[in-house]
Order: structure tokens, then sequence, then C-alpha cells
């Protein structure tokens, strides 16, 4: 199998500091994840409700979708249906032509980067302006974001003093983060007011009343849509719900789940357009109808893109987003990424240990484990197997179907115990490269099993003794 995750994340976790901070960073995050969902008592039902809402939903789709659109239509909204992320594209450049755009401000919207719209558009001629902070920041950088809720989570506030010394003229050295935030409000203050289109992402489509929820903590999107006099939304199909009880469930469950945080500062509901304005709904396919038709991989339809399953993952919190070759990192992007093309994506799957944390801590019951368990199972009829692990494998089942020799096997093996050094941790021990192995016991779990114990002091364990049937 491809190595790319593995040497991406190599680099990164070369860098001790970077590495320490990024995993404490989001551990703190998914620990007031904890706090804010064991406050509510009715929490793991709110999840069994979001599961239940988003496999109906997404399982009736055809439904659902037409229901959005003629109630969005009627409401005078202007619906427009993109197949792929060149359509997509291409709806959003004819509707700003048509107003003679040459500055859009963007909110974030994790659906125009899988479709790469800003490339797009800048290549067109039209000033594409980022307005979520993190953003903004990496797009001065001229990179991706790392973390679909925090973009800019893995750069450090000095690097963001230096870069707004260089594009926004800020005092040199200075890194406090009131006086960066009052600069970034300062400079997109005047892009808002310069515009002449915004555009918003969608947290939620809802089919009963035709609106569009986006829920902030900045008030950019309501900021780049209150100036100008148009509004793209660009929407994906799995975002659509059925109705306003549904959304209750989703609100009580996003922000806990993405920040720690009782609700997002701003929720905010677009249904019609002012006066003399124009309100643009883009729903997008893009792969999407192909996933409903995956029996065993169309739950990844559920996700509310919250991304508590990247702040738990012991691997993304420690390798970084961009050792993952899909935009979108961590568990959710493996799973993504894989339905996307898994000949081009199949690297990332080693970049799970199976914790299952991921699962536990998904707000609509995702099964992203189970799913990459199966991607593994699959490796194989794809070209993508590791060589080393088939061999390792296969001389596994050979030793595992000859008790005698699995015996024996394990009857020497404390001998490891006292090998020299050098004939242990080589080249050849991949596990050994930044750990230590595990001391080789003297007796096997069989044979503690039999005596009733799990120490060489002979004490007795009462989870291992032998039950009755």
């Amino acid at each position: 199998m491809s190595t790319k995750h593995s040497e991406a994340a190599k680099r990164f976790i070369a860098n001790k500091e970077q590495r320490t901070w990024h995993n404490e960073t989001l551990w703190l995050v998914r620990e007031k994840r904890d706090r804010l969902a064991m406050a509510v008592p009715e929490w793991e039902k709110l999840r069994e409700l979001s599961s239940e809402i988003k496999l109906h939903t997404i399982t009736h789709l055809d439904k659902y979708a037409e229901q959005f659109a003629q109630k969005a239509e009627a409401n005078g909204v202007v619906v427009h249906w993109a197949k792929d992320a060149k359509e997509h594209n291409e709806i959003v450049h004819g509707i700003l032509a048509a107003h003679n755009t040459k500055k859009l401000v963007k909110s974030k919207s994790m659906l125009t980067e899988e479709c790469h719209l800003n490339k797009y558009l800048i290549e067109q001629g039209i000033d594409v302006v980022e307005t979520d902070l993190g953003e903004r920041i990496i797009q001065f950088m001229n990179i991706p974001p790392s973390h679909i809720v925090m973009p800019a989570i893995h750069i450090k506030r000095q690097e963001v003093g230096k870069l707004f010394e260089e594009k926004l003229g800020t005092e040199t050295g200075n890194s406090d983060p009131t006086y960066l935030t009052r600069a970034a409000r300062k400079h997109l203050r005047d892009q808002f007011l310069s515009a002449d289109a915004g555009m918003t992402g969608c947290n939620f489509a809802i089919a009963e009343t035709g609106d569009i929820v986006v829920c902030t903590n900045e008030g950019n999107a309501d900021m780049g849509t209150s100036f100008p006099k148009v509004h793209i939304v660009s929407i994906g199909l799995e975002k659509i719900i059925p109705n306003l009880n549904a959304l209750g469930v989703y609100t009580r469950l996003l922000a806990r789940s993405a920040t720690g945080q009782p609700s997002t500062t701003y929720t905010s509901h677009f249904r019609k357009p002012g006066e003399g304005r124009e309100l643009h709904y883009v729903i997008v396919d893009n792969g999407r109808s192909d996933i409903i038709g995956n029996e065993e991989h169309f739950q990844t339809l559920k996700c509310l893109r919250c991304a508590a399953c990247m702040n738990t993952c012991p691997v993304y919190r420690r390798s970084g987003g961009y050792s993952y070759t899909y935009f979108i990192p961590g568990p959710i992007g493996i799973n993504l990424g894989m339905l996307k093309s898994p000949q081009q994506y199949a690297d990332n799957v080693s970049a799970c240990t199976l914790c299952y944390s991921c699962n536990n801590v998904c707000p609509a019951h995702v099964n992203l484990a189970d799913q990459i368990y199966r991607w593994r199972q699959d490796l194989d009829s794809l070209g993508k197997a590791d060589p080393m692990k088939k061999v390792m494998s296969k001389g596994l089942k050979f030793l595992f179907g000859l008790p005698a020799l699995y015996n024996t096997t394990l009857k020497f093996a404390p001998l490891v115990n006292h090998l020299p050094r050098f004939t242990v941790y080589n080249g050849l021990n991949a596990w050994g490269e930044g750990r230590e192995l595990p001391e080789f016991t003297g007796d096997s779990f069989t044979a503690l099993w039999k005596k009733g114990k799990v120490t060489k002091s002979g004490k007795k364990c009462s989870t291992l003794k032998k039950q009755k049937p």
C-alpha cells in the first residue's frame, strides 16, 4: 500500500513541539465536548434521533429534495441543480457574471473546497475573499484547511502576527490575539462593504420550509449576505433535513460536538430574498447519489461535519491534517476519500488504530471505524495491500493453523528478551521505531488461564477463573 500518509505523518511528528501542541489543543476541544454533552441528560437519545432522522432522509432523498426545491422557489429563491463540481462552479460563475461581479465575499464552506471553487473563480478574474478568520488566514498563506471546523488550528498566533504584518500592515512583533482579531475585523469590514455578491455554505436545508441554516461564531455569514444584493448558497444534497423539529435536534448536537459550545454564536436562517435582492440555491450531487446506493458505506451521508471524530482521533491529533491525501482529514475524510476514489486515497486507510473513539463521539452515529475496517478488507482486491503485511498475514495464518508449532513458538519466545538490541531493533522492525517492544512473559495466556493466574506472583484473578458452563 502507498505510504503517502505515513511519510507525511513522519514529517509532522519530527517536530516534537508541534506534535505535542497539536495533540493537546485538539484534546482540549474533545474534553469541552464531553463536558457539554454529559450536561445534557438526553444526549444519547438525541444522538439516536439524529441518526434515525438522517437515515430516513437520505433513503427518501428524492422526496425531500423535491419538497425543499419547491418550497424554496415558492419563497422567491432561484434553485439550481449541479450534478458535479464542474457544473457547480459554472453555475456560480454564471450568476456572478450576470451581475458583473468583481468581488465575492464567502463564508466557510467545505463543499466549495470540494469543488475547488475559489481557484476556478479567481481564474475567471473574480476576487474571492474568505471571511471566516481561520479561512482568511490560510487563504493569505495559500494553503488548504487542516481541519473542517477550525481550518487554521495548526497555526500559532506568532505565525499569524507575522502574516498580518505582511498582508495587513500590523505592528511588528505584535501577536496579541485581541489586537490581531481587531485588525482582521477592520480588514474584513472593508471587504464586506465593497463586495458585489456574498456566498455561504449550508449547515442544514429544511425541506418543510425551504429555509437554509448557517451556523457561525463570527457573524461573517450575516455580514457577507447583508450588504451585497446577491446571495448564493452552496448546498450538498445530504444537508437536507425534513423539518424544523429535526433542526432542533441538530442544533443541540452540532456546536457541542464541534467546539464544546451550547450553540454557535450565530444560527442564521435564510428563507426569502430581500426586496430588490436575489437568493440562489445551488444544490450539488457530486457523487452523493452513488453513495446512497452503497450498502456498506451510505451512512457517511449522515455526517454533520462537526469534526468531533477528528478532535478525538489519536492519529489525526498526532499527525496533523496535512498528512491525509484527501482534502477532508480524519476518520470521516478517510471514508469520504475512499468513496471518491479508492485507488487515489487508499493510503489514508492505514491512518486508523480502530480504537472506535470516532464512533463513540459522532453525534449522528456514523459507524466510521467499522467502515474503515471494511475498506481495509478491500485493499487486496484494489491492488493496494501492503506486500509486507500480506507476507506476515500468510505466515501467521500458517502458524495459527498448527497448534503444536504455535505452542512451541510461544515457549521459546521469551528468548527474544535476551537478544542483543541490534538484532531486534533494526530496519525490519517498523514497530520498534519510536517504541519499545513489550517483554515476553514466561507463560502463555493459555497457561495462565489454566492456572487461574495473571501475574508471576501467583495472585488469583477472578475475571480469569474458568466459569462453569
